[in-house]
């Protein structure tokens, strides 16, 4: 039985990921700040692992990973937003929050499946961070949220180089507009460029889920070093 471990896994992209590869009949681990939402995405299935975590607490993620055991994938999912605002208005116990979640947590997990791929027999396996449409461009008054993601970026790239060496690839999915609780404002109009509030379209968050399923399913030989799955007429393409 194929295995992942799904950070973020209590709501939203991370949910609607767990289920579908638990659909698929893989091993799940989930992981998350507390156990209840888990156990909601878990569903009673028997291939669902819950492992409550805090994914800034370096020993706890450690602890997590090395319970869950041999492992052929992550999905590092797990992240926050903040309030749009311009920089100076922007508290700095917000910048470290999200830091804290964006980078600490991402860079925390993808050490943790690194070494259990590293050292694992068959050696190798496969880490997908989750990105954002703002690790190519930023919305306005986002600072913390664009930097983290851009940082998001630098890991993939890393680790994708120096995964090389033990078997171990690693992609990043930057996401547009998946219909989650946190993207909920787009449907009510949220900010733009040129200071305009507009509403923008939305995409099915199983969208999401299979495009993962799909670059987690890929050979080792081969890999989705960055895809961007968007809802087809969001700004994006056109902002600035």
């Amino acid at each position: 039985m194929k295995s992942i471990i799904v950070t973020g896994a209590g709501s939203g992209i991370g949910r609607a990921t767990a289920q579908a590869f638990l659909a698929q009949g893989w091993r799940v681990g989930l992981i998350g700040r507390r156990a209840e939402p888990l156990a909601e995405t878990a569903d009673g299935n028997p291939n669902a692992v819950v492992l409550p975590c805090d994914v800034t607490d370096p020993a706890a993620v450690e602890a997590s990973f090395a319970s869950f055991g041999t492992l052929d994938v992550l999905f590092n999912n797990a992240g926050m937003s903040a309030k749009g605002a311009p920089i100076d208005e922007i508290p700095v116990e917000t910048w470290l929050a999200v830091c804290n979640t964006n980078i600490t947590g991402m860079f925390l997990c993808a050490r943790a499946a690194f070494g259990i791929m590293r050292h694992q027999t068959p050696q190798g396996g496969r880490i997908i961070n989750n990105g954002s449409i703002s690790a190519q461009v930023p919305r306005p008054g986002s600072t913390p949220y664009t930097m983290s993601k851009h940082a998001v970026t630098g890991l993939t790239r890393t680790v994708g180089l120096d995964g090389r060496a033990f078997n171990i690839a690693c992609g990043q999915i930057d996401i547009g507009n998946a219909l989650t609780d946190m993207a909920r404002a787009m449907t009510k109009g949220v900010p733009q460029a040129d200071g305009r509030i507009a509403i923008e379209p939305t995409m099915d968050v199983a969208e999401v889920a299979g495009a993962v399923l799909h670059m987690a399913s890929l050979p080792l030989t081969v890999n989705v070093p960055f895809m961007t799955i968007m809802a087809r007429d969001m700004p994006y393409i056109g902002r600035g």
